[in-house]
């Protein structure tokens, strides 16, 4: 499957759900104010946010004046380049140190444990060696859970008891990272509730911790977002941003959601690049955020 068509199904969601009536809005007739309230409405309705929506509305009459365009479609193209030009388009992970230590954070329920998984699936995959740490000790079933995947994909997992002390998990998974020369070292971490101070001041002693392991760690912090909450994800993402530097997004359930224009609102808010994004069930099916075929798969007509 090309990758127009992959990211075209796994967004059908978000299409039909508010997207996708854009073409009707934007047919033939004469650009109108009605134009411009339907094209507001159905923007918030796909999560863009008001600000976001906002801004894109404010662009394309401005380009609407300055170009001329009489007819709805005419702007169809503008939208395209208005919405393209609010994605980052995601840096290339590099994993120059060796071992990489990636910090894997989120609520409970956003998909973290699973998103590591096949994160791991892919990174092996490249040919890559990894170490997973199970810091997530208050929930034995994550522990658990991140264990089978672990022996499923040949992959050390390193745990301790259940409800021990997450940060000398965390601890010891680097220096077990170090000791074996691994090129990754993604450790899961307890899904926090942005809203209990008591949990993310552990999650900060997590990230101080793992910086003591090794100096210069962790070097990257991946939120995992459940795509399906929309807006609601975007004060989790500050207060975690807040928390402990985050420096990507991991978009999950992208294709359960018809709320896919949260990506924008992430971006405009955040300024952080989402890296990755669930399209399906399948660990290939967690693909690298691309902006071009993001913006195609929602603007597609079903």
């Amino acid at each position: 499957m090309n990758i127009f068509s992959r990211w075209r199904e796994g967004l059908s969601r978000t299409s039909k759900a508010a997207f996708g009536q854009i073409a009707s809005i934007l047919g033939t007739s004469e650009i109108t104010n009605e134009t411009w309230d339907d094209l507001e409405a159905l923007l918030i309705q796909a999560d863009l946010g008001i600000e976001t929506t906002s801004s894109v509305l404010e662009s394309l009459k401005r380009i609407a004046r300055t170009e001329g365009l009489i007819r709805a479609n005419e702007l169809t193209d503008a939208l395209k380049r208005e919405l393209r030009s609010r994605l980052i388009t995601p840096p290339a992970l590099g994993f120059s140190n060796k071992p990489t230590i990636v910090l894997v954070v989120g609520v409970n329920g956003s998909g973290k444990t699973t998103t590591i998984a096949k994160l791991s699936a892919r990174f092996v995959g490249e040919g890559k060696s990894i170490l997973l740490g199970a810091a997530d000790t208050f929930r034995a079933a994550a522990v658990d859970q991140l264990q089978v995947w672990g022996d499923r994909l040949k992959v050390d997992v390193v745990a301790g008891a259940p409800e021990s002390d997450p940060g000398a998990v965390a601890f010891n998974a680097v220096q077990a990272g170090i000791a074996r020369g691994v090129d990754i070292v993604m450790i899961d971490t307890a899904g926090r509730l942005h809203t209990r101070f008591n949990l993310m001041e552990e999650l900060k002693k997590v990230n101080r911790v793992v910086g003591k392991a090794l100096e210069g760690a962790p070097h990257a912090v991946w939120l995992v977002l459940d795509a399906t909450t929309g807006q609601n994800a975007l004060q989790q993402a500050r207060s975690f941003k807040e928390a402990v530097n985050v420096s990507g997004v991991i978009l999950s359930k992208l294709d359960s959601s018809a709320r896919g224009g949260m990506a924008f609102a992430i971006q405009r808010e955040l300024n952080l690049p989402i890296l990755f994004a669930g399209l399906g069930e399948k660990p290939e099916d967690l693909t690298p955020f691309d902006p071009d075929a993001f913006i195609d798969g929602i603007l597609t007509n079903n």
